[in-house]
């Protein structure tokens, strides 16, 4: 038996799998699949449940799934079955828009060690889309009380395993935060950051490049961690790294919103005085 839309869904959530959800919204002329048909598509390209159409239709809307599951953005696609050069391949007569929503695995944030700043990370996270799996043996879910799993038993870090696009924040307070460090990088993930003084800082990554890191891999480490907000409190220190989280997530400048209005509207018109 085919899966249901909605098992399929569950299953790929569960398993924390990227996929994308493609909904007919119009048709014209002789097409197969009717307005409102559904298909899941896998991070493959497959389609896993449901049905969008077949043969042209299909391949367009799985290639168009494979960009929107890249991209993280929403697409309309026009699938045209009237022309055989430009369109579909396959001149049956008919037109189709399809929107496809990619549907991605939320980001996990990894946070060793503990103290306030670790609780209002943890807080602060989870507020913008983050799940949180708190590494630490003192860690209870009345300090962490929107953490998604709390690790006590991992004296040598073994069960760090964060994926690609997750984040870690050490906060051990310099009780084994090189050596933290170390099983972070060994894992691939893109984003570690050290909430450290500068001269301990300097002392984890003076130990990291003796232990044969490349500069490929220190580019990943941010010691000290953070924007520079000139924070003071542990509150505001926190704010500082989940600032820098989001920064590096969405792809941003980290510029002030009105420069970076003002220099729209100033080079247009520096270019045009140029010509």
């Amino acid at each position: 038996m085919a899966p249901d839309i909605f098992e399929a869904v569950a299953e790929l959530r569960a398993s924390r799998r990227p996929f994308a959800v493609a909904t007919v919204v119009e048709t014209r002329g002789s097409v197969s699949a009717k307005t409102a048909s559904k298909a899941v598509i896998d991070e493959h390209g497959r389609v896993v449940a449901g049905w969008v159409g077949g043969g042209c239709a299909e391949s367009a809307t799985c290639h168009a799934a494979l960009q929107c599951i890249e991209s993280g953005e929403t697409a309309i696609l026009e699938v045209d079955m009237n022309d055989e050069v430009l369109g579909a391949g396959m001149p049956c007569g008919g037109h189709m828009r399809v929107y496809v929503e990619p549907v991605l695995a939320r980001p996990t944030l990894w946070l060793m060690g503990h103290g306030r700043v670790a609780e209002v990370l943890c807080s602060m996270a989870d507020l913008v889309g983050l799940d949180v799996v708190v590494n630490d043996p003192m860690a209870d879910q009345q300090r962490y009380p929107t953490a998604s799993r709390l690790i006590t038993d991992d004296l040598d870090y073994s069960q760090l395993s964060p994926a690609p696009h997750d984040f870690v924040v050490i906060a051990t307070q310099h009780k084994g935060d090189h050596l933290s460090m170390r099983r972070a990088m060994a894992s691939g993930v893109r984003y570690i950051a050290l909430i450290a003084s500068r001269k301990r800082s300097r002392l984890v990554i003076d130990y990291l490049q003796r232990e044969g890191a490349t500069e490929a891999d220190l580019d990943r480490v941010m010691a000290p961690s953070g924007l520079d907000l000139g924070a003071r409190t542990p509150e505001e220190i926190a704010l500082c790294v989940i600032s820098e989280i989001v920064l590096v997530r969405r792809g941003g400048t980290g510029m002030r919103m009105r420069d970076r209005l003002r220099d729209q509207h100033v080079k247009p018109r520096l270019k045009a005085a140029e010509g």
